[in-house]
């Protein structure tokens, strides 16, 4: 059966088509744009790996765990509150301290610290390390990571570091 459109018909139909091809084309390069921006980024950021200073030795007592915030090297000028992050920091000796990620090896979920049973604790999945950051029990299928720590100029400084997350389930 033949068409009986007329040409101002097809003519209108091939418009609509372009047009239609054209939308979602700019709507695909909108959300697309940022989106491949977003998975290339970090790939040509450098990230500081620079010494942040956390306090004074005399603020620390000998044999305590403490949480101390302190900026993520890899945050944005405007990441504002989310550019903190936590670090346990244990005074050893006099002049020996050791600092470890505030983040569980499993899933990246804080650890909290429990002083009566010397242990880290994951609330998320039952993680626990012992108090020199090696697993104890549960899915955490590494030691919570170390910054190094010095003490320079009468200062207790940390080397700042992305922690790495394992994805092992």
């Amino acid at each position: 059966m033949p068409s009986t459109e007329t040409a101002e018909e097809i003519g209108r139909r091939r418009f609509l088509e372009k047009l239609s091809i054209g939308l979602v084309g700019l709507c695909t390069a909108i959300v697309g744009v940022p989106l491949v921006g977003f998975i290339v980024a970090p790939l040509f950021r450098k990230v500081p790996r620079e010494w942040v200073t956390i306090g004074k030795p005399d603020d620390f007592q000998i044999g305590k765990t403490v949480a101390v915030t302190v900026t993520d090297p890899s945050s944005l000028p405007w990441a504002g509150v989310t550019a903190k992050s936590g670090v346990w920091l244990r005074r050893v000796t006099e002049d020996s301290f050791i600092a470890f990620s505030a983040n569980c090896t499993h899933l990246g979920c804080p650890v909290r610290w429990l002083e009566d049973a010397d242990l880290f604790m994951c609330p998320c999945h039952g993680g626990v390390y012992y108090s020199d950051g090696k697993v104890a029990a549960g899915p955490p299928p590494l030691p919570l990571f170390r910054y190094e720590v010095r003490i320079t100029n009468g200062e207790v400084q940390m080397k700042q570091a992305i922690v790495p997350i394992s994805t092992t389930l």
